[in-house]
């Protein structure tokens, strides 16, 4: 039963997984910062065999670790960024472990651990004779900002993977199926002169005034983009003081939509009223793109396959933690409009439960979310299999103080679930050449004729995007 073999291996290295779990989201670090989160993860992989390249697309937390010879080579990907502001304690009310700092609000401390538990699971299947091949662990840093994954795919580390099974932490277990938004960030900076503003102010000219001339311009623009599209702001800059003409104002702006050519558009729209608002001021401005991103391109072979394995594994079920996890789902109020997403026979289950464990199919299939991942830049060039584990009570939010509750406490379980599906299908993917030959064929035909061009700016250090 080489298969189950594949789950046994995780299974003995639980422990271990869920220790190093435990540190990270005890040390929660942020986009590019993840240093210490990164040098754990590539310490187990060194001391179990796997080859390690750092330093990827100029970022020292990417990496590539690599075991085995030849061909299929198969990969799993593990994200570890924290999310800043959402420092949060083990408890099921709002207590932050240090006020103002970051917390796993999306599980990203289960995600890279629970993917590597996949990836030394499949090693020992290859160290067994079970199956040939190479296993491949990215290690994917910044994907809160919308840049990791995408300077990684610019500097070529997919190019010689034939497909990527990976997962993300939520509150039911499915393969994904659908697809996201695609992204654009922007930092706007207005520049003016500063001037005493009831003295003299015919000597300033406001950036805080070409700032607001430009967000009523995105408000009007509202009007017209389609349904599904998205324009998000915030102002990180208004000035110091009311009674000083504001000279320097700035604001990020996020630009989304189901399809990359339509995000351009809009882009090169908000470009447009921030040109224009800077006129109306008589003030200069500086449009900066900090993050470009794809949709996920959607693979039914892989999702179908995954789905095959958690079916095989089943439900699982909770250790000393399950008092926290209904004191948490308690907190979250009416769910019903989450649950109600959920096929009939799983939402009448999940609708009394704590935590939803048996696995179902993706509701959302054929369906784009309202999320964005630079996962979607992996999948415009290889097949890539992806799902959701329960490692959240039922209906809990991602980027909420629950969600970083519970990926420090419930959640492992749903990590060591994570880890054993993803093994279990990469391990198919070794061992079927059809079906690894029928996720290629998938992935070609949604592809088409598409050539896929990095949104990064070009050749951008991705430190100086997230230090913007």
């Amino acid at each position: 039963m080489p298969k189950a073999d594949v789950y046994a291996a995780v299974e003995a290295r639980r422990d271990r997984l869920e220790t190093h779990a435990d540190a990270i989201w005890e040390s929660p670090e942020l986009a590019l910062q993840e240093t210490d989160a990164a040098a754990r993860i590539q310490e187990i992989l060194r001391e179990e065999g796997f080859e390690v390249e750092a330093g990827i697309g100029g970022m020292e937390t990417a990496f590539v670790a690599s075991y085995g010879d030849g061909d299929p080579v198969v990969g799993t990907m593990g994200e570890y960024d924290a999310l800043p502001g959402l420092s949060q304690q083990r408890r099921a009310e709002p207590a932050p472990v240090e006020e103002g700092a970051p917390g796993h609000g999306c599980g990203h401390n289960l995600f890279g651990v629970g993917s590597l538990g996949a990836a030394l699971a499949v090693k020992d299947a290859i160290d067994r004779g079970d199956v040939e091949g190479t296993i491949r662990y990215y290690g994917t840093p910044a994907e809160e900002v919308g840049i990791g994954k995408g300077a990684m795919v610019r500097a070529g580390a997919f190019e010689a993977v034939d497909a990527v099974v990976s997962w993300h932490p939520g509150w039911y277990n499915a393969p994904g199926k659908g697809s996201s938004l695609a992204v654009d960030g922007w930092t706007v900076t207005f520049e003016g002169e500063s001037a005493h503003a009831a003295a003299a102010p015919e000597a300033g000219r406001s950036a805080l005034d070409g700032l607001q001339l430009m967000n009523t311009g995105v408000e009007y623009m509202r009007e017209h983009l389609p349904d599904a599209a998205r324009i998000h702001y915030v102002i990180t800059d208004g000035g110091e003081a009311a009674n000083v003409v504001p000279p320097v104002a700035s604001a990020e702006y996020i630009v989304r939509s189901p399809d990359r050519d339509r995000v351009e558009e809009i882009s090169d729209w908000v470009e447009r009223a921030a040109e224009g608002a800077a006129m109306i001021a008589d003030v200069d401005v500086t449009v900066r793109k900090t993050s470009g991103i794809y949709g996920l391109l959607p693979n039914h072979t892989l999702g179908d396959a995954i789905l095959e394995t958690m079916r095989d594994l089943g439900a699982f079920d909770l250790d000393g933690d399950a008092d926290l996890a209904a004191d948490l789902r308690a907190t979250l109020g009416d769910v019903s409009d989450a649950v109600a997403a959920l096929p009939d026979d799983a939402a009448g289950e999940a609708a009394n439960a704590a935590m939803f464990t048996e696995p179902i199919d993706d509701p959302e299939a054929g369906e784009t979310g309202s999320y964005s991942t630079d996962s979607g830049d992996v999948s415009q060039v290889v097949p890539l299999g992806r799902l959701s584990a329960a490692t959240w009570p039922v209906g809990t939010p991602g980027h909420s103080w629950q969600a970083v509750a519970a990926s420090g406490s419930v959640g492992t379980e749903g990590m060591i679930y994570a880890a054993k599906t993803i093994g279990g299908t990469l391990y198919d993917l070794l061992d079927d050449p059809d079906l690894l030959a029928a996720a290629t064929d998938e992935f070609e035909e949604r592809n088409g004729d598409r050539e896929y061009e990095c949104p990064l700016p070009d050749e951008a250090d991705p430190h100086d995007l997230v230090n913007r």
